[in-house]
């Protein structure tokens, strides 16, 4: 895949009604702050979710096979199921959101109300996405994106034509290192999943800036969209912003577009962490097979909790992937060791980095929670890492002598 290919990827990933939703929870700093805090933690978050991409692009593992790495390949069975389940919690938020939207539109333009069948028909598109294959997978993309780009351009007219934007600030609570974080947090969440796509890129480098181009420019815009349409209306609903653009029935096919185009990345990468845990496996069936577990979850999600399954994502991976881009990019482990099953000592670390992250979410930093704790992380692992380099050394020294 080239670097084109990426960034057509990653924009259609970010241009989601989940992106736009995140965006409007951070209305109560005012457009100017929000926007600030969108910007500084979209740059922090994609170049850590692209330092990931690296890994698989050099590797050529998908993203949890990554994590043998650091944690062994028995290790890496306890991120598996934990990405599988994160993945498929994605997978049935999206359509939840997604059939939500398509309702309201369908009440307003058919005074059709059926939650439960938009949200079938829309894992059922998801599901022939897959199953159309890399090379299917390649076009189709390619058209939505082009598709979603013209779209979002008048979505944001609707938005940003509002003089009362850059003045009126909404009722709520929202601290500057809290929106931080809620924009750190969107583009981490995808680390678990990155190499999946790049480790078939050509070139490290066209991966690389492909993924980072594309999904810091689709991502903001996105969060920009959300946090306008929440200052000036109250309300960050896409469909809202797409009935009163009088959009009508296209905005059925956006809204549609653009769930199936982010949510297949979630589907396919829960499959190609089952093959971790079920080598024989074939990735996209296993995919097809999470399809249809999350569209039948879709049914029944509550989402009201949207944003604690934001928090609890990054609990999880931030401290993951801090351990796996130090041994990979500062301690020069980059193989992964066939006789290694379980590295106890990065599994304490981790653990260790999940009760911080809580901790820092209370602390309400301005800097947020994901970054002060992956380096705390990396530097206890560091650390650690090197203190049993030592004493693997002198006790083989001692047995030597």
């Amino acid at each position: 895949m080239t670097s084109m290919n990426y960034m057509l990827l990653w924009f259609g990933a970010a241009v989601s009604i989940a992106e736009i939703i995140t965006g409007g929870l951070l209305a109560p700093l005012g457009f100017a702050k929000g926007a600030a805090a969108i910007v500084l933690g979209h740059l922090l978050g994609t170049t850590i979710l692209v330092l990931g991409g690296v890994i698989g692009s050099q590797t050529k593992l998908p993203a949890i096979m990554t994590t043998r790495i650091s944690f062994g390949s028995y290790g890496s069975y306890l991120f598996a199921i934990l990405n599988i389940m994160q993945l498929i919690g994605w997978t049935a938020v999206m359509i939840v959101a997604g059939g939500r939207s398509v309702n309201q539109i369908t009440k307003m333009v058919w005074s059709f109300d059926h939650l439960i069948l938009w949200n079938l028909v829309i894992g059922a598109l998801i599901f022939l996405w897959i199953a159309a294959g890399k090379d299917g997978l390649k076009k189709l993309n390619s058209a939505a994106v082009v598709l979603l780009f013209a779209l979002t351009v008048v979505l944001s007219g609707v938005v940003f034509n509002n003089s009362e934007l850059f003045t009126k600030v909404p009722a709520g609570e929202m601290t500057f290192g809290g929106a931080l974080e809620l924009s750190v947090i969107m583009p981490l969440s995808w680390l678990p999943l990155i190499a999946d796509y790049t480790r078939f890129s050509r070139t490290t480098a066209g991966g690389a800036w492909g993924s980072w181009i594309g999904y810091f420019a689709g991502s903001c815009w996105m969060y920009l969209i959300g946090l306008g349409a929440a200052i000036v209306t109250g309300d960050s609903d896409p469909a809202a912003m797409m009935l009163a653009a009088n959009l009508g029935l296209a905005a059925l096919g956006i809204v549609v577009l653009s769930t199936v185009t982010t949510t297949f990345l979630d589907a396919y990468s829960a499959g190609v962490s089952c093959t971790n845990l079920i080598p024989k496996a074939s990735e996209r069936k296993m995919a097809l097979a999470m399809t249809l577990v999350g569209t039948a979850l879709a049914i029944v999600i509550n989402i009201e909790q949207y944003e604690s399954f934001l928090y609890a994502i990054g609990s999880v991976f931030a401290p993951l992937f801090a351990i796996l881009l130090t041994d990979y990019f500062l301690l020069g482990r980059q193989q992964v060791d066939t006789g290694l099953l379980v590295n106890w000592g990065a599994v304490l670390v981790w653990a260790i980095g999940v009760i911080m992250y809580y901790q820092f979410i209370n602390l309400d930093l301005a800097i947020g929670s994901t970054v002060p704790v992956m380096i705390i992380t990396s530097v206890i692992y560091a650390a650690f890492a090197r203190f049993m380099a030592g004493w693997r050394t002198t006790r083989t020294a001692k047995i030597a002598g």
